[in-house]
């Protein structure tokens, strides 16, 4: 059974984590492109997030290691949330620095109006305490989240996204965000 709630003037979201959507008929889109996607912790899941976008035929750039000046242009920022030490090193990042960066680029895309969507696409493999701690600090700042439902397992997503009002929509495999991608993009 899908209930709807009414979070603001004028939006209407599908209560409930299996709905069938985000946005009620007729309403505008929560997000539009085009849209910069980044990784908030170097795992190899942000290629994936480009190739979802590409699926939806969303109008989006991937750039691993995105600054403030990447958001020139993009009216969507989308965080795939998921930490990697062995990419970290990679890019010549640890935690810190990571977390520098992706919190600068929440503060410059809140300053320009650029709206955040977070996406968790690697599932339980990609959790551990780091990207908890990642989960914690960015998805606040989120418009709205899809997650893969292996990540979400012990509740942290639902959890955060309940407090903060965030609609979150969960899938069983990371190809299944294709439709809710579409459907928060008004596709």
């Amino acid at each position: 059974m899908r209930r709807l709630v009414i979070l603001g003037p004028g939006i209407f979201l599908a209560a409930g984590l299996l709905g069938t959507g985000f946005a009620a008929q007729g309403e505008a889109p929560l997000f539009n492109p085009p849209v910069l996607i980044t990784s908030a912790g170097q795992s190899g899941d942000a290629p994936i997030a480009n190739m979802l976008f590409k699926k939806a035929e969303i109008a989006a750039a991937f750039e691993k290691m995105a600054t403030e000046k990447n958001l020139d242009g993009p009216k969507t920022l989308v965080l795939v949330l998921g930490a990697s030490m062995k990419g970290l090193g990679a890019a010549g990042l640890d935690a810190a620095k990571e977390n520098a960066r992706i919190t600068g680029l929440i503060a410059a895309a809140r300053k320009k109006g650029v709206s955040i969507l977070c996406l968790h696409v690697g599932g339980e493999s990609r959790r551990g305490d780091l990207t908890d701690e990642m989960i914690a600090s960015y998805l606040p700042a989120a418009k709205a989240a899809i997650v893969v439902k292996s990540g979400n397992k012990d509740g942290i997503f639902t959890k955060i996204s309940k407090e903060k009002n965030i609609p979150l929509r969960e899938v069983e495999k990371t190809l299944e965000a294709v439709e809710p991608l579409k459907k928060l993009f008004g596709k």
